[in-house]
């Protein structure tokens, strides 16, 4: 794996996105144009604050499969544009189209990333359970549904000790 999903960079903060493999699959992710998308249509307060307020320039994310017969961890993401509007909230034509959206301003928040590495195996939901060090992770915890959550550098850096292993 790349250099750079250690955990080394000072002020880095750490990030799980979730995305339903239908919707937007890493595949997706991988063959957009310079494999940089902006991550929009999060309609949660909470998922918005992170964006708006803490995601930062060179923060890393774990991109995630949601649903499906396997879900799990299976690549990492670079924020390279910090927070702003979410021009989706205002195009009534868009599928993430916010009506409370007044006079053209959209309330919520998106980010810009980009594709950086495929993990050399997916890290499954039903893995990750069975990891101590993991229990506290916000994806592991009952009823958390967030599509944009925190992940700690420990946990970070425990994923990608487990997508380096061998399944067992």
């Amino acid at each position: 794996m790349a250099k750079v999903t250690q955990g080394a960079h000072k002020d880095r903060q750490y990030w799980l996105l979730k995305s339903d493999a239908e919707t937007f699959s890493w595949d997706d992710f991988w063959n957009a144009p310079n494999r940089t998308t902006h991550w929009d249509g999060v309609r949660n307060f909470q998922a918005r604050n992170y964006m708006r307020d803490e995601m930062k320039k060179g923060d890393l994310a774990f991109f995630y499969h949601s649903g499906g017969d396997s879900p799990g961890i299976i690549g990492i993401a670079e924020v390279v544009r910090e927070g702003y509007p979410d021009s989706t909230a205002t195009d009534p034509k868009d599928p993430h189209y916010d009506p409370r959206s007044k006079s053209g301003e959209s309330q919520w928040s998106m980010v810009d990333i980009r594709a950086v590495e495929k993990l050399s195996r997916p890290v499954t939901l039903a893995e990750m359970r069975m990891h101590p060090e993991l229990q506290h992770m916000p994806l592991l915890q009952k009823g958390n549904r967030l599509s944009v959550q925190k992940v700690g550098p420990a946990e970070w850096n425990a994923v990608i000790a487990l997508a380096k292993a061998t399944p067992g």
